[in-house]
């Protein structure tokens, strides 16, 4: 039933003015309009997650992120990025 209601007005439109571009315009915004449909249905479903389990699962998630000392280059005991010198002499 959904299809027929769908499908009816691209017949009709591909009928009147035979433009093959209006009916994939309208295909198109009938498929983006579905895909939307869907996805608020969707989003209606998923339950919702206590506040409390959000913010042990953040807590979690810091405590297991592992310590980058490549991220402060100027920390203490690292030695300074050195900039390319000049090119070694060689005999000619």
């Amino acid at each position: 039933m959904l299809l027929t209601l769908l499908l009816e007005p691209l017949l009709l439109l591909l009928a009147d003015t035979g433009g093959l571009a209006a009916a994939v315009a309208l295909a198109a915004t009938t498929a983006a309009t579905a895909f939307a449909v869907g996805s608020l249905m969707a989003a209606r479903r998923v339950p919702a997650v206590p506040r409390t389990r959000v913010r042990t699962a953040i807590r979690d998630r810091e405590r297991r992120t592992a310590f980058l000392p490549q991220r402060d280059p100027d920390a203490a005991g690292r030695p300074r990025p050195r900039a390319p010198g000049l090119p070694a002499l060689t005999a000619v």
